[in-house]
Parts: C-alpha cells; structure tokens; sequence
C-alpha cells in the first residue's frame, strides 16, 4: 500500500532563489523535449523515445551556451524530460489533451527529486546539488526545514516513490509517496449508506448527521472579507488602466496591487484549508466505524452547476472531494466502496415498503409513504435506500 505525503517546506531567501531556478531548468528540459518532439513529427518521422532525448540533452549540457545546466542535479531534467515524452503518448492515445509549452507566469513551478538522493530527518529535507560548493558551511544550503516534525519516516528500510517539489503561489511543499504494509484487518460492521446534500453535507444511515460548514459564522466572515479584497483588487486595476494608441487597454500592475492579490491568495488557501480539513475529518470519522461497505450516490455535479441559484453553494460542499478521500480511506482498510446507478430513486422510493413516489418536489422535505403512512427526512430516507442497495450487490 502507498501512501501520498504532502509537507510544506520552510526554505530561507537563498534557497527559495534555488528552488525557483530548479523549477525553471525542469521548465526548459520539458519545453525543449516538446519542442522537439512536435518538430519530429511535422518532418514525418516517428515518436522519439525518452532515452534518445535524454542521451541528446546530456550533449546539450556540454555547449557554452547550456552550460549553466551543470549547476543543477541532473535528475531534474532528465524526468522534466520523460514527463514530456508520457505527456505526448497519452495525448496521441486519447487519454488527455495536446501537451502545451509551460509558461513562466501561468505554470505551476515544480520538479523532481531523485529518490536516492532525497534524505529525510524528523525536521529538514536534504535536496541534491541546491549548492555546488563543497565546504560545509555552504553545504547546509541543501537542508531544508520542514513545518510539520517527525511526519515523515526516514531510515533504513523506507522507500519514497516520485517526490516532487512545488509551489503555490505562496509556499513551497515536498508531496512523497511511501511504502506502507497493507492492512489484513477485515472490518465486519453493519453496511451504511450516505446521502449528500446542499443544506447538511451528509446523512448517514444509521442517523448521523454532518452539518454545512459553509454556513458556520468563520467562514462567512471570511468570504465577506474575499469580498472586499477582490473589490479592491478591481478598483485598483481600474485606477491604473493604460490607453494605448490603438484604442487597446492595458493595466499595469503596481506593487499595492501585488500586495492585496497575495493577501486574497492567502484568504482562499485559508478557506480551502478549512474545507478540506473538515472533509477529512468527516470520511475518517466514518472510516473509523469500521462498516463491511459504504454507498453512495452518483451525482450529476456538472448538470447541478448549470443551475445558477445552486452554483456557487455546491462548489463550495467539494463533493469530489468527498468522494474521494472516502474511496481512498475505505481502500485503505478493506472497506467496499459502492457508488450506486446515477438513475437510482433514492429520495423518490420508500425506504420501509419500496414503494414509489412520483410527485416528490425538491421542496419537500419530508418523506410521506401513501402505501404504508412511513414519515421519514427526505436525506435519511434516501440513505436507507443507498443501504438497501448496497445489501443487495454486496
């Protein structure tokens, strides 16, 4: 079993400097690789394989004009390289879309780190060649401080899989996957069925319910401050707005305006930390029950989105999201996870007779049975339903 770490690095000036340059030489390895890779086919020859290129950048590296590429590890290429070449194979598959050039602006800043070379302690990270100097004063420039202490094992006896380092926009983090042995533990408990709402995030069958966290006090104050903030942003770009020649319009970017976009970039990292923390403590609550399996619905989020009083409300519940750390968790502990039909009636069936109600509204929130007089929550009848189908496939 392979679990996915995530921590974020607390590097001094000199090594964010580093970093970004790292972020750039695997930015250069993969436009080139791309590049030569759409060159080749336009002259009708066939797909060059990573390893040919590979074998040609290490030549590149060896001209005065690339030399500057000898600074940096070797690995970082050298998988900015591969990445290139998986990227184009999936697009000619039809797994994904046309690779694009990365951007210095718009792409993410990112790298590789070689697996044998990574070193981990309870506080700092060691990275290959973020120095070049041997003495070792300067060779602390390779340990970086890690925020979270001992989270991550480190010893003989521990594999990491595709570290990668990244920055957000705000901080650098270090996402690793670990080899962790698989879990034997059978779980034996009675089976549940979840309901996701808009009011209630979840209803689970066996009563429980999960509260909006949208609608909590923190969370409004907050949104009412990204408000102004993004008011303000506005109203400075307009300030600033330039009249060309042409009658084109062009905004300059002042330093005010730097300052308020990384405190709204701040605010939204906020609120999706908050989001994502109650998610994870929602699905581990549930996974800890230990239940034989779980069911839930498939929902149509994009067909939901489209109605424009819904929108922003469902966006903000992260039902993907959801979905996924509860398939992953449930994964994890040999738990079934079963996401019944798109087309299954739920909410229209009732969960004691079976019988179905056709004229159910979206404002009824009560469940009145006409065959056997069952009143049921509209959400808690729909999640016996998810059990009810869930005992049948399981």
């Amino acid at each position: 079993m392979i679990k996915g770490i995530k921590i974020r690095l607390k590097p001094n000036n000199k090594q964010k400097t580093k970093l970004f340059e790292s972020a750039g030489v695997a930015r250069f390895a993969y436009n080139w690789t791309l590049n030569k890779q759409i060159e080749n086919y336009k002259n009708g020859g066939k797909f060059i394989s990573d390893r040919e290129l590979r074998k040609e950048f290490t030549k590149l590296k060896q001209t005065e004009e690339n030399s500057w590429l000898n600074d940096y590890s070797n690995n970082i290429a050298k998988q900015a390289v591969k990445d290139a070449c998986d990227a184009y194979i999936k697009f000619f598959k039809g797994e994904s879309k046309y690779p694009r050039f990365k951007s210095r602006k718009r792409s993410k800043p990112s790298f590789y780190v070689d697996t044998d070379k990574i070193q981990f302690t309870g506080t700092h990270i060691k990275l290959e060649k973020l120095t070049t100097s041997r003495k070792k004063n300067k060779q602390k420039l390779n340990w970086i401080r890690l925020c979270e202490r001992e989270r991550i094992p480190y010893g003989e006896g521990v594999k990491y899989i595709n570290p990668r380092v990244s920055f957000d926009g705000l901080n650098w983090w270090i996402s690793v996957g670990i080899e962790y042995p698989d879990n034997t533990e059978m779980p034996t408990n009675e089976g549940i069925g979840i309901d996701l709402g808009i009011e209630k995030l979840a209803i689970v069958s066996d009563g429980s319910v999960y509260k909006n966290i949208n609608k909590t006090k923190e969370i409004k104050r907050l949104e009412k401050k990204k408000k102004r903030l993004q008011r303000k942003v506005s109203k400075k770009y307009e300030i600033n707005k330039i009249k060309m020649k042409g009658g084109e319009v062009r905004y300059k970017k002042t330093s005010n305006i730097i300052k308020l976009e990384n405190q709204l970039k701040k605010l939204n990292r906020r609120l999706t930390n908050i989001r994502h923390n109650y998610l994870h403590q929602v699905t581990t609550e549930i996974i800890k029950r230990k239940p034989s399996f779980i069911v839930v619905e498939d929902l149509n989020v994009s067909g939901m989105m489209k109605n424009k009083h819904l929108s922003k409300a469902i966006q903000q519940q992260r039902f993907y999201e959801f979905y996924r750390q509860l398939q992953y968790k449930s994964e994890w502990n040999n738990i079934e996870f079963i996401v019944a039909d798109r087309f299954f009636p739920s909410s229209k069936t009732c969960s004691q007779c079976g019988s179905y109600k056709k004229d159910l509204k979206l404002s009824d929130r009560e469940y009145t049975c006409k065959s056997c007089g069952c009143v049921l929550d509209r959400d808690y009848n729909a999640s016996l339903n998810l059990k009810n189908y869930g005992q049948e496939i399981a």
